[in-house]
């Protein structure tokens, strides 16, 4: 029972030699450890500071993408609108083509007016169509050309200025595709 005691004995000075040695240490970094709460304090406020205004920045960011995508929005649906009535006109051009080829060549099969009407709209539809902006030039000069080409045979037709019973010209031009 003797080495029971001692062995007690020195558990519990090994208890309070480590305790002392606790409060020793902590008696000596009181003021380093009260330095570190207080910058972890500062620099949690700081953190928390920064994180509000890099919200408030965000946000700010946001409305200002919005509102330039709203605007974006808006201009992209003005041109499509306006390519849509821009593309209207052109079909009742072409409409209006057709009857006056009907009108000046009343001889003419309506097989072959629908051809050059066809042959016309093939023309809108490609230029319409292209990405590139020169392929969209030369589809809509050759658009241009084959319906100044069907009013010149038209008039010269009306005119007396040529005997031909068909738009030659105009015709010609389809059999070049």
């Amino acid at each position: 029972m003797n080495v029971l005691k001692v062995w007690l004995a020195n558990i519990v000075e090994l208890w309070h030699s480590i305790k002392d040695s606790n409060l020793h240490w902590q008696a000596n970094n009181q003021e380093q450890v009260a330095q570190l709460r207080h910058a972890r304090v500062l620099a949690e406020k700081a953190l928390e500071a920064e994180l509000k205004k890099r919200s408030v920045q965000l946000e700010h960011e946001i409305i200002l993408l919005r509102t330039q995508n709203d605007a974006e929005l808006a201009m992209y649906k003005t041109k499509c609108n306006q390519d849509v009535k821009d593309y209207k006109q052109y079909l009742e051009a072409l409409d209006q083509l057709k009857r006056s080829i009907q009108n000046s060549y009343t001889h003419l099969p309506e097989a072959v007016a629908f051809t050059i009407h066809h042959h016309a709209k093939f023309l809108l539809n490609k230029m319409w169509e292209a990405e590139d902006f020169e392929e969209k030039m030369q589809y809509e000069i050759r658009l241009i050309k084959f319906m100044t080409t069907v009013h010149e045979d038209a008039r010269s037709y009306l005119e007396g200025a040529t005997s031909e019973k068909f738009p030659e010209n105009t015709l010609s031009l389809i059999q070049e595709r």
